[in-house]
C-alpha cells in the first residue's frame, strides 16, 4: 500500500498544527510507504499513476541500504552502499539488488573502492544523457587510514574499476560523500565532509569542507562552494542550471572534537 498526502500550501503557510499533522503522517507509516507531495508533478511525473511498494529485504543486524541507489542498465541491478559498521575489519559493502531476478541480493567489494558511500550513474563525456550505452557507476570512496578519499569509476558488468580523482591540487580530500554527473557537460559535482573523521576511520581534515566540480576528460578540478558546515547530498536541477547541496550542519557524529 502507498499513501500520498497532497499538501495544501496555503494552509501550511499559516498553520503550524497543519505542519505537525503532516509530520505525523510520515512518522506513523509502519506498514506502508507514505509520500508528502508539495507539487502535483511529483505525483504525476515521478511516482506515476500505478505506484506500488515491495519489501525486498529486512535486516536487523546489518544496514546494507544506506547510500547511492544507482540502477545499471547492463546488469539490471540496483546498487546501494551499506552503512559504516564501526570497524575497519568490516568495510562498507556495495549491495546489488537484482530487480529483474526475484530481487536477489548480493554483497560486493570492488577493487580500489575501500569505503563506498554516495554514487551516481556515469556516462562517457559527450554521451547523450538519455543513452543506454556505456553506462557505469561513479562511487564516492570515503577512504580510511590507508586509502585516500576518492571518486572511483566502476563498470559493474566487468567489475573493472578506475580512480578518477583522489586529491585537490595535491591536498587530500577528507571523506568524499556524494556525487552527481551533469547530464550535458559530463562534469562531476561532489561534496567532501569529515564523516570519516567523525566516525573514527579517517585522519583529521587538512582541507575545508567544500563542494567541487571535476572534469573527467581534462583533470580540471575547482572548489565551487565553501560556505556549508557539512556539505552532504548534491543534486542538479531539472533544467541543469543549478546545483543543490544539503548541509547537515550540526547533525554530525560525536567524537573528541564535538562531544559535549
Amino acid at each position: 500500500m502507498v499513501n500520498i498526502t497532497r499538501v495544501n500550501l496555503l494552509s501550511l503557510a499559516a498553520s503550524i498544527p497543519y505542519a505537525t499533522e503532516l509530520q505525523a503522517v510520515v512518522n506513523g507509516s509502519v506498514d506502508h510507504l507514505s509520500f508528502i507531495s508539495y507539487n502535483e508533478s511529483f505525483v504525476t511525473d515521478i511516482l506515476g499513476p500505478n505506484v506500488s511498494q515491495q519489501l525486498v529485504g529486512n535486516y536487523q543486524d546489518f544496514q546494507p541500504f544506506h547510500e547511492a541507489g544507482v540502477y545499471n542498465i547492463q546488469t539490471g541491478k540496483l546498487y546501494a552502499t551499506s552503512n559504516w559498521q564501526g570497524s575497519l575489519d568490516n568495510p562498507i559493502n556495495v549491495t546489488a539488488i537484482d530487480i529483474h531476478g526475484n530481487n536477489s541480493i548480493q554483497s560486493l567489494h570492488f577493487d580500489k573502492l575501500a569505503e563506498a558511500n554516495g554514487g551516481s550513474t556515469f556516462y562517457p563525456v559527450g554521451t547523450p544523457f538519455n543513452s543506454s550505452e556505456g553506462q557505469q557507476i561513479v562511487f564516492c570512496d570515503e577512504g580510511d587510514f590507508i586509502n585516500p578519499a576518492q571518486l572511483v569509476l566502476v563498470d559493474p558488468s566487468t567489475n573493472q574499476t578506475r580512480v578518477l580523482i583522489n586529491n585537490f591540487l595535491g591536498r587530500n580530500f577528507t571523506s568524499i560523500n556524494d556525487v552527481k554527473q551533469h547530464p550535458i557537460t559530463g562534469d562531476l559535482w561532489f561534496t567532501d565532509v569529515p564523516y570519516g573523521y567523525w566516525q573514527y576511520f579517517r585522519p583529521a581534515p587538512v582541507i575545508k569542507n567544500q563542494a567541487y566540480r571535476f572534469e573527467p576528460n581534462t583533470g580540471v578540478v575547482q572548489a565551487v562552494a565553501d560556505d556549508a558546515i557539512a556539505p552532504n547530498g548534491i543534486e542538479i536541477s531539472p533544467d541543469f542550471k543549478h546545483v543543490y547541496i544539503t548541509d547537515t550542519a550540526v547533525h554530525t557524529f560525536p567524537n573528541k572534537d564535538n562531544l559535549e
